[in-house]
Order: structure tokens, then C-alpha cells, then sequence
């Protein structure tokens, strides 16, 4: 779910349809969206109207993929011939290593180059559709510039199964980052909850008051480097930019991340250090198989990590070393 807090007194008295529109960039009809809106968009936990007044404060909560789905009942996607790197295949599930600069499904930005499109290609009719026509097999995702494990569904049946032990935190999920700043904590549990950051539809913010999605990340710093470290981080929840905005909530924000404030952070040694933004890797991912209850362990070596990621790592460990 999508959580939206109302925080800038331009939003406030703002109809709650005219608020949505905007939201999604003025690219649907506004009428179309308020269609949407009656049954499916709540306000603080309740249902409201789409000529509801927002107040400050206001939480605005509704199923993103849902709401896509709805604004784009007749797009078909097109299959699109990339070779993927599958590192475990059979007929329930595809384990698969997402490149960086590859969007895990469509979106109103792209819509023929996704992830999504080359499971189509590469699968036909053989994955789940539980998560939308828009998203076939996906389970879990990731952003478009962290690559990647991931986990695809081929079915309804493993799908189910799959994403309950994502949400039961049976499967595991560890990411690598390399995070800015010399930490002084070595390890810790970040919680704080997320809601989207207001002027951009993308971006996340940590919630005030404690309001909004709970979200829990675990991390250890594995190398510490002069300014930058390597950093493990395990999900216990998974939220959009989960990760990028808790390390930058802690002032260590992901190497690369223009949107988190990494820029900022960048020290003169780094300047010459050119990538397309996160450094943010998945590179653990277990669960137990949906249909032989086998347990399912995948770990990639740094040789399939991002190639942004490896030359700023392989940088430090020769340049920049504590």
C-alpha cells in the first residue's frame, strides 16, 4: 500500500481528487481518477469522497498497483527479447539476477523495456498474474538502478506461497550497499516508518509522528573504508527505497543516490568516481520451494554484481583503505 502524508500548506483544502490527479503527473483524465476514488482510497483509515477537502496531516492510502491497473485496463504488454541471467529454473518459480538500469515492471515511464517484458518472452503464458496483468510473476521487486536476485512466480499456486514467506520473513533477503560516511555504530536496526514524500511520486520520507508503514531494516558493516563503507542490510519489511531512505535517515546515505542526498555527502576522493546513481545490490536471497518445500539458497559472487558497484568497490579496497 501507498501511504501519503499531507505536509505543504498548498495541498491543504485540496480536493481529494484534484490531489490524486496530481499525483500521477495530470497523465489520466481527472474524472477517470475520481471513478477510482470512491472505493478504494482512504483518508486517516476511512473511505471519502473524491470531493473531500485534505487537511494537514492527512494520510492518503490506496494499492498503487490496483490504481494502475484501473487507469490502464487495455494495454498489453509486449514481450522484448533480453537475455536474461537465470540462476535457477524450473517450472514453479525462476530465480533471476535483475541488471541495474532495468525497471522491474511497467511503468508510465516504461513500458517495453522492463523486466516484466523479458520474463513474457522468455516464459510465454507460464507466470502468476496475482499481482496484476501489468505484473506478471512478480513477487518482490526492486528499483530500477539495484540490481540483483530475484524471485518469479510461474504460478498462482507458488506465488501465494512465495509471497506469504516473504511476508512471514521466512525468506531472506540481503542487499550490499556501499553506504557514505564512517560509521561509528557497526551494526544496528533502523525502524522508522515510510510514507511517499509529498512533491514527488517516487520518493519516500520517514513518517513524523510514527505515522505510516512500518519499515525495519538490519545492517553490519562488513569493510570500513576511508568515507565509505561496505554494508550488509537485511529487510525485515519491504517498502519502497526501504534501504536508501533509512542509511540516509542515519546520515550514510547509498553511494551514487542523487534522490537521497548522497551528493551532498560526496567527499573530494569520490568526485571522479562516475555511476548511474545507488550502489545497491541484492545478493542473498533463501526460501523454502513451494512445491517441494526444499530449502532454496542463492548468493552471488561479486563478479555478477553491477559493474558500478565493483569498480567503486574495487577502488576503495586499493585507494582508500582505513
Amino acid at each position: 500500500m501507498t501511504i501519503i502524508e499531507i505536509k505543504n500548506e498548498e495541498d491543504f483544502k485540496k480536493r481529494l481528487d484534484i490531489f490524486m490527479t496530481q499525483y500521477l503527473d495530470n497523465v489520466y483524465p481527472r474524472a477517470k481518477v475520481s471513478s477510482y476514488i470512491d472505493d478504494n482510497v482512504l483518508v486517516n483509515n476511512k473511505k471519502q469522497k473524491s470531493s473531500y477537502k485534505l487537511r494537514l496531516h492527512d494520510l492518503v492510502e490506496f494499492d498503487e498497483n490496483k490504481l494502475f491497473d484501473f487507469l490502464n485496463p487495455d494495454l498489453t504488454l509486449k514481450p522484448w527479447d533480453f537475455e536474461l541471467d537465470i540462476k535457477f529454473e524450473d517450472e514453479d518459480l525462476i530465480v533471476v539476477n535483475k541488471p541495474k538500469e532495468m525497471l522491474t515492471h511497467p511503468t508510465k515511464f516504461d513500458r517495453d523495456n522492463t523486466l516484466c517484458n523479458a520474463l513474457i518472452y522468455h516464459c510465454k503464458d507460464s507466470l502468476s498474474d496475482l499481482s496484476g496483468k501489468n505484473r506478471p510473476g512478480i513477487v518482490h521487486r526492486l528499483d530500477k538502478n539495484t540490481s540483483g536476485l530475484m524471485v518469479v512466480a510461474k504460478n498462482n499456486f507458488s506465488h501465494e506461497i512465495l509471497a506469504k514467506q516473504i511476508k512471514e520473513k521466512i525468506a531472506k533477503r540481503k542487499y550490499l550497499a556501499l553506504a557514505l560516511g564512517d560509521f561509528e555504530n557497526k551494526e544496528g536496526i533502523i525502524d522508522k516508518p515510510l510514507v511517499h514524500y509529498i512533491k514527488n511520486d517516487v520518493k519516500m520520507s520517514v513518517a513524523e509522528n510514527n505515522e505510516g508503514l512500518e519499515a525495519i531494516t538490519k545492517y553490519k558493516v562488513i569493510e570500513q573504508f576511508r568515507g565509505c563503507a561496505l554494508v550488509e542490510l537485511e529487510l525485515k519489511t519491504g517498502r519502497t527505497h526501504q534501504i536508501r531512505v533509512h542509511l540516509s535517515s542515519i546520515r550514510h546515505p547509498v553511494f551514487g543516490d542523487s534522490l537521497y542526498g548522497a551528493k551532498s555527502f560526496m567527499r573530494n576522493e569520490f568526485y571522479n568516481l562516475k555511476t548511474t546513481e545507488q550502489l545497491l545490490q541484492s545478493y542473498y536471497l533463501s526460501f523454502y520451494h513451494p512445491k517441494t518445500n526444499e530449502f532454496m539458497e542463492f548468493q552471488l559472487e561479486e563478479k555478477d554484481f553491477s559493474k558500478d558497484f565493483v569498480k567503486v568497490l574495487n577502488f576503495l579496497r586499493s585507494k582508500n583503505e582505513h
